[in-house]
C-alpha cells in the first residue's frame, strides 16, 4: 500500500483526516445548536422585558462557554501534547456531547426561577471547558497525518469546512425538529430534543475515532531525545511576541466568523423577520457555501501562501462584509431567495477569511508544542470572537440599531485581521523543516 511522506498510508491517512473533520464538525454541530434556537431559549430562560437584553443574555452564555475555552486548550492541549492527539479526541468530545445534552433538561424559568439560568451557566462553562480541548486533537492530527502538499486543503476541510457542515447538520436538525414540534410543541419539547442530539453526535464520534492511528509527528517526538517542553515555553525564547501577534490575528479571524455565520440565524430571524420555514433552509445552504469556501481557500494557501491569502480575502471582506449585511437587512424579508443569496455570500466570504489560519497556527509551533500552541491561540482569538455578536446586541437600543452596529464592527474585525497579517511572516512549509532537522539530528542520538 502507498504511503505518504510522513510514513503513514494513505488510507490511514485519510482516515485520520476524516476523524478530525468529523470530531470538529461534531464539536460545532453541538455549538451551533444554541444559535439556532437563540430566541427560544432567551424566552424560556432568561425573559426580560426587552428583545435585545434577551438575546444578549443568550449570547452572553454562549460568550460564557467562549471564556472557559482557553481554559480547556492548556488542560487538553498539554495531554495532546504528552499522550497523543487520539486519546485527548475520544475524552474531549465525549464531555462537549454529555453536557449538551444535558441542557436540553434543564427546567425554565417559570418553572425554576433563578435556578433556570444558573444551571444552563454552569452546563455552558463545563462545554467550553471540552470545546477548548477538541481544537488541541481535531487541529494538529489532520494537519500532523497529511503530506506537505495537502496542508493547507486540510486547514481549510477541518477548521472552515468542520464549521460548515457542523452547522449544516444543525440546520438539518432544526428543519426536522421544526416540523416534528411544530409552533408552540417547539417550545415546550422541540427545543430541549435538539440539545438532547448531542449525545448523538458524541456516539458517533467515538466509533470514528476507533479506528484512527495517532500522529506520525507526534509519535516521532516521543521517540527523539528531545527534552520536554513545558508550558512556560510558550512564552519562552521570544516567542511572547510570536503568541500575541497569533492572538490578534485568530482575533480578528474568529469575529469574522462569530459575526456572520454565528450571527446569522438572529439576524434573519429577530432582526430581518424572515419565516422561520425559510430560516432553516437558508442556514442550510450558507453552511454549505462554507465548506465550498474553506476547502477553496485552504487549498489556495498551498499555491499562494498563508500570509498573502489572509490578506488577499481579508482586504476584500472590508468592503464585502458590512455591504451583504446591508443588503439582507434592507430586502423584503418574504424575498427568501435573494436572502439566502446574500447569507451565502456573507459566510462564504467571512469562512473563507479564517482558512488557512488553523495550519498557519500549526506551522508557527514545533511538534512537541503545537497541541498546547494552536489550542490556546485558537480558543483565545476565537473566545474575543465569541464576545462580539453580545457587543453588538449591547450597543442597539432596539432592533432596528442592530443592522448598523453590526456592520461597524465587522469594518473594525476586519481591518484587524489585516494588520495581524501584514505584521506576520509567511510559514508555509515550516512543518517540514522541522521533521527535516529532527531526521538529520536523530541519527546521533540513537
Amino acid at each position: 500500500m502507498s504511503t505518504t511522506s510522513i510514513g503513514l498510508s494513505r488510507r490511514s491517512a485519510l482516515y485520520a483526516s476524516f476523524a478530525s473533520v468529523a470530531g470538529w464538525s461534531f464539536d460545532l454541530f453541538d455549538l451551533f445548536i444554541l444559535l439556532y434556537i437563540a430566541g427560544t431559549v432567551g424566552d424560556l430562560i432568561f425573559p426580560v422585558a426587552s428583545p435585545t437584553l434577551s438575546l444578549a443574555a443568550v449570547y452572553a452564555s454562549f460568550a460564557v462557554s467562549v471564556l472557559l475555552r482557553p481554559a480547556g486548550a492548556a488542560i487538553f492541549g498539554a495531554v495532546a501534547d504528552r499522550s497523543g492527539r487520539k486519546r485527548t479526541m475520544v475524552i474531549v468530545l465525549a464531555g462537549v456531547g454529555l453536557s449538551t445534552a444535558a441542557m436540553g433538561a434543564v427546567p425554565t424559568y417559570a418553572a425554576a426561577g433563578v435556578v433556570a439560568p444558573l444551571l444552563f451557566l454552569a452546563l455552558r462553562l463545563v462545554q467550553g471547558v471540552f470545546v477548548g480541548g477538541v481544537v488541541a486533537a481535531t487541529h494538529t492530527l489532520g494537519t500532523e497525518s497529511v503530506g506537505q502538499r495537502w496542508r493547507g486543503l486540510m486547514s481549510g476541510l477541518i477548521g472552515g469546512g468542520g464549521a460548515g457542515i457542523g452547522a449544516a447538520l444543525a440546520s438539518a436538525v432544526f428543519i426536522l425538529v421544526s416540523t416534528i414540534f411544530p409552533g408552540e410543541q417547539f417550545n415546550v419539547w422541540g427545543w430541549r430534543v435538539m440539545f438532547f442530539t448531542g449525545l448523538g453526535a458524541a456516539l458517533i464520534s467515538f466509533f470514528v475515532l476507533r479506528g484512527v492511528e495517532e500522529s506520525p509527528l507526534w509519535k516521532a517526538q516521543q521517540n527523539s531525545s528531545a527534552p520536554k517542553a513545558r508550558f512556560t515555553d510558550l512564552v519562552r525564547g521570544g516567542r511572547g511576541g510570536l503568541l500575541v501577534l497569533n492572538l490578534v490575528l485568530v482575533a480578528g479571524a474568529g469575529s469574522q466568523y462569530y459575526l456572520t455565520s454565528g450571527f446569522l440565524p438572529t439576524l434573519l430571524g429577530k432582526v430581518s423577520g424572515v419565516a422561520q420555514s425559510a430560516q432553516g433552509m437558508i442556514l442550510l445552504v450558507s453552511s454549505l457555501g462554507v465548506i465550498v469556501a474553506a476547502i477553496s481557500a485552504g487549498e489556495l494557501s498551498e499555491h499562494l501562501g498563508r500570509r498573502r491569502t489572509m490578506l488577499m480575502i481579508g482586504t476584500f471582506n472590508l468592503v464585502a462584509l458590512p455591504l451583504l449585511v446591508w443588503l439582507i437587512t434592507s430586502t423584503d424579508p418574504t424575498n427568501t431567495g435573494l436572502i439566502m443569496f446574500y447569507a451565502t455570500a456573507l459566510a462564504f466570504f467571512a469562512n473563507a477569511a479564517y482558512a488557512p489560519v488553523l495550519v498557519f497556527l500549526n506551522e508557527r509551533y514545533p511538534t512537541a508544542l503545537r497541541g498546547r500552541g494552536t489550542a490556546i491561540c485558537w480558543n483565545l482569538g476565537f473566545m474575543v470572537g465569541g464576545l462580539m455578536p453580545s457587543l453588538v446586541n449591547l450597543a442597539s437600543p432596539a432592533l432596528a440599531d442592530v443592522p448598523g452596529r453590526l456592520m461597524a464592527f465587522l469594518f473594525g474585525v476586519v481591518l484587524v485581521f489585516i494588520v495581524a497579517g501584514v505584521l506576520s511572516p509567511e510559514t508555509r512549509g515550516a512543518m517540514d523543516v522541522e521533521e527535516s532537522k529532527r531526521r538529520a539530528v536523530q541519527p546521533a542520538v540513537e
